[in-house]
């Protein structure tokens, strides 16, 4: 027995607190959609961190709430202990201490909430049964014939409707069905109006308006018997209710939504200045295509004058007609002969770039471009190589020694031997020699010699 209490003690599944926790919260929020809670605020905390903490409670219960920072921001009123508040809420566990809560995410005044949840069901049921639906709806008339207004005759609604349409389009007709539009019994009244107007067809569309108010000033027009009524008229509807943020049944059913009374007259006036604009074209139009056709028509009465001409002038156009084709026959003849001398011109020129006489031509004249250049190089060259010779000669006559005889010297030699006479001891008196200038040479008979410079005679 021991053994068997020790086996199952080891299979006992032992919670935590906090997975009891955590299990049981996930329970309870698995358990319960979000659902409305109505109770008096009690315990009101406020800490650093913007969350808001409090009790409901009502005669005999109380349960904690918690509404976090992130969703407090939009509450319409002052948070307060004893105020009696509708809560939307999920149900929840704080797992921390254990505790039963609700995580609140919308707060509102029990009163205003309580419409609200009866606004909302209406309408679930009613949108249910295609009250709402876009194809039912009518559209406006473009150009209405009168404009009826279900309205109470001592608001400003009614004064802000007739002052638009007054300014937008004067003349057309208004008929304001007189009804209260707030109270107890507002809703079925607005409901006959609506009937009244359907039956007599005074008009062609139907403003219901009414200036802003709360929630309650505005419950006639969200009550059922005025939905049904919108939907059963077989005129188109516009409505005009409060302002922008405002927003009705009887907007859900109507034909047309405005924001306001003004924009609902907008809505179905047609604009004054926009149609005499429109009829101005319209005339402008008008006049543009009856001219047009007058025009037209003096073009054709002008055309069929013309035809009507005497043989004569037909003959006279006949020949006309003729000669203006001869011209053009001429024209076009000379225009061929022109294409075709053209095309020739072309033909030959290409011919000419192929004959061998221009290519033999060509050669010719290269070959005398080159005899030319060979020549002038044969010439350039001759020049140089003379002045080259010219230079040498210069240099060679600077050391020749015909420049020494040029200057009065003579070369002498024997005339036995042909050598040149250097040194006058070779030579005795009554010897011939021959002396060579500048010019020409002479023969000569040596008379006598002088052996040094000094001018001493030799003896003979």
């Amino acid at each position: 027995m021991p053994g068997a209490l020790s086996l199952l003690q080891t299979f006992r599944d032992v919670y935590t607190i906090t997975r009891l926790n955590r299990e049981a919260r996930t329970i309870l929020e698995g358990s319960f959609p979000p659902l409305w809670v109505e109770g008096e605020i009690s315990n009101l905390a406020r800490p650093a961190s913007g969350h808001l903490y409090f009790s409901l409670k009502d005669a005999q219960c109380q349960v904690r709430c918690a509404l976090f920072r992130s969703r407090n921001t939009g509450l319409s009123f002052d948070l307060v202990n004893g105020v009696q508040v509708l809560a939307r809420a999920q149900v929840s566990l704080y797992e921390g201490r254990g505790e039963f809560q609700l995580l609140v995410e919308h707060l509102e005044p029990a009163g205003e909430g309580r419409l609200r949840l009866a606004l909302e069901a209406l309408k679930r049921r009613l949108q249910a049964e295609g009250l709402f639906s876009e194809d039912h709806k009518v559209p406006l008339p473009a150009r209405p014939r009168a404009v009826g207004v279900v309205t109470s005759p001592s608001g400003a609604a009614i004064r802000d409707v007739l002052s638009v349409l007054k300014r937008r389009f004067p003349a057309l007709p208004v008929v304001v069905y007189p009804v209260p539009v707030q109270g107890v019994g507002a809703a079925s009244e607005i409901a006959r109006a609506f009937f009244v107007a359907d039956r007599r067809k005074d008009c062609d569309v139907l403003i219901l308006a009414r200036g802003g108010g709360s929630l309650e000033d505005l419950w006639p027009f969200n009550e059922e018997v005025l939905a049904r009524a919108i939907y059963a008229c077989e005129l188109p509807v516009v409505t005009g209710i409060g302002h922008e943020i405002d927003f009705t049944i009887a907007d859900l059913v109507a034909d047309r939504r405005a924001a306001t009374p003004s924009a609902a007259a907008e809505v179905v006036s047609p604009d004054q200045q926009e149609l005499l604009n429109q009829q101005r074209n319209l005339e402008a139009r008008l006049a543009r295509a009856f001219m047009s056709r007058v025009n037209r028509g003096q073009e054709a009465l002008q055309w069929l004058s013309k035809r009507l001409v005497h043989p004569r002038r037909r003959l006279m156009d006949q020949s006309q007609r003729l000669d203006e084709l001869w011209l053009r026959l001429a024209r076009a003849a000379h225009n061929a002969r022109t294409l075709k001398m053209a095309k020739l011109a072309e033909q030959t020129a290409r011919l000419l770039r192929h004959d061998p006489q221009q290519a033999l031509a060509l050669r010719h004249g290269l070959c005398r471009h080159q005899e030319a250049r060979l020549t002038q190089a044969i010439a350039q060259r001759l020049a140089v190589h003379k002045e080259r010779l010219t230079k040498l000669g210069a240099t060679l006559n600077a050391v020749s020694p015909l420049s020494t005889l040029a200057r009065g010297y003579a070369v002498v030699t024997t005339a036995a031997t042909n050598q040149v006479v250097r040194d006058a001891a070779v030579l005795s008196p009554g010897d011939s020699v021959t002396a060579r200038f500048a010019r020409g040479e002479a023969d000569c008979e040596v008379l006598r010699t002088r052996a040094d410079l000094t001018g001493a005679d030799v003896a003979p």
